[in-house]
């Protein structure tokens, strides 16, 4: 029986050279000669840190500018609100959102049932898997996915028949 996972994630070599051509970018910066700002990834997150706010507000557009260009969706990146020091040390989180959380799942798969294909979709492991007698059904169900927006980036893998 032909099936396929609709997943949400983002590419990490992808995102390690977007974070290697910000940090390039802010070396060779003239508005950023002499000052502390930096870019720390971690594993589901990437840190900045800067002097002030204004610094802090430059350094976030390089680092999304990067990602976009990298081919990374901006819906898996969740800014949080920049916590700024009393002596004036800024630092924000970009929060990296891999798979699927369970409302927008959910959100998904109703809408997959809602609109009558004959398949069947699950969750499972962070990732629907929707499976059909069909490989129109299949297709059809990725054309409709693709022409809503859930808020957050969905990929195709694992076609099967």
């Amino acid at each position: 029986m032909p099936s396929f996972d609709i997943v949400s994630e983002v590419d990490a070599q992808e995102l390690d050279n977007a974070l290697n051509q910000a940090r390039k970018e802010l070396a060779t910066r003239f508005d950023f000669k002499g000052s502390v700002a930096e870019i720390v990834a971690e594993k589901d997150k990437i840190t900045l840190t800067a002097e002030d706010a204004s610094r802090l507000r430059g350094l976030r557009e390089i680092v999304v500018g990067k990602l976009s260009k990298r081919g990374v969706d901006l819906r898996n990146v969740e800014q949080v609100d920049p916590e700024i020091s009393s002596v004036g040390h800024a630092r924000q989180e970009l929060k990296i959102q891999q798979g699927l959380e369970g409302n927008k799942a959910k959100e998904i798969i109703h809408a997959i049932k809602g609109q009558n294909f004959k398949v069947q979709s699950q969750l499972q492991d962070r990732q629907i898997r929707v499976t059909g007698k069909k490989r129109d059904d299949l297709q059809a169900v990725i054309a409709f996915v693709r022409s809503r927006d859930f808020g957050v980036a969905t990929n195709f893998k694992n076609f099967r028949d």
